[in-house]
């Protein structure tokens, strides 16, 4: 069976100098912080994914945050525009690397800002965050791009985190989990489950049952387990500094074109 595929890109010198919003700087260590990408690269492996790995990009601080810099749906590759100026250089690479792919790739165009961590995709639903990174002329483009495919795109609000994502993910049957205090409306969601820790409420589903989330959630993995998910924890804590998490690392490429 072809092994699931996901992009990553390895982490710039310059990682310590990316982009902190709703967090105080704190000090990276650039050489534990390629150890736990390496772990975090690992993990995918562990799990039946294969990694392809977009060229580094050593002048942009957050590049290792490829998440954001493209939406998958399908063979269709959205290719983002990035709310913060700094980050707008990090789309170029992505993109070349799934044309060589053989998807089908559109970009969001000015004045459009979107960022792929404000963007939730469960079974036909897509829910954007509104407020930080991403704007409204954004998701109306990924709406009209993703429409075609059945898609329904929901804008929800995001004051308290970077993205979306930063608030919420799904698991596998679709409940959305959430840390409550960074979340805007929890309502927006028919299914919702509270965690108790803020790092866990982002996960990666890598199979039908299996969850990859940080380390910095014991309870929130104690209380996955419980519900019958296999839960394998990475230790990211230098890019949980930068507001990142386990889902800003990778882009699955679940359809081979």
């Amino acid at each position: 069976m072809e092994a699931h595929r996901a992009l990553v890109r390895r982490p710039s010198p310059r990682l310590a100098e990316g982009l902190v919003t709703h967090l105080e700087r704190t000090s990276v260590d650039l050489d534990l912080a390629r150890a736990q990408w390496d772990g975090y690269v690992g993990a995918l492996h562990d799990a039946g994914w294969e990694t392809i790995e977009v060229p580094p990009a050593d002048d942009c601080p957050d590049s290792v945050f490829v998440e954001d810099t493209v939406v998958m749906y399908g063979e269709l590759a959205v290719i983002t525009r990035p709310g913060a100026d700094e980050r707008k250089p990090e789309t170029a690479g992505t993109e070349q690397v799934l044309r060589d792919l053989g998807y089908h790739v559109v970009a969001i165009e000015a004045p459009g800002t979107l960022d792929g961590g404000d963007v939730l995709k469960h079974g036909g639903a897509v829910w954007v965050g509104l407020g930080g990174r991403t704007n409204e002329a954004g998701v109306e483009q990924l709406a009209a791009y993703l429409g075609p495919y059945g898609a329904r795109v929901v804008g929800v609000p995001v004051r308290k985190v970077l993205h979306l994502k930063s608030a919420v993910t799904a698991l596998p049957d679709g409940t959305v989990i959430g840390y409550p205090p960074l979340v805007d409306d929890a309502t927006r969601w028919p299914s919702f489950l509270e965690v108790p820790e803020e790092p866990g409420a982002h996960v990666v589903l890598l199979g039908d049952d299996l969850v990859l989330m940080g380390a910095s959630a014991p309870r929130t993995r104690e209380l996955l387990t419980a519900r019958g998910l296999e839960v394998v924890a990475v230790d990211i804590s230098e890019y949980e500094k930068l507001e990142g998490c386990v889902t800003c690392l990778s882009v699955r490429l679940r359809h081979t074109p």
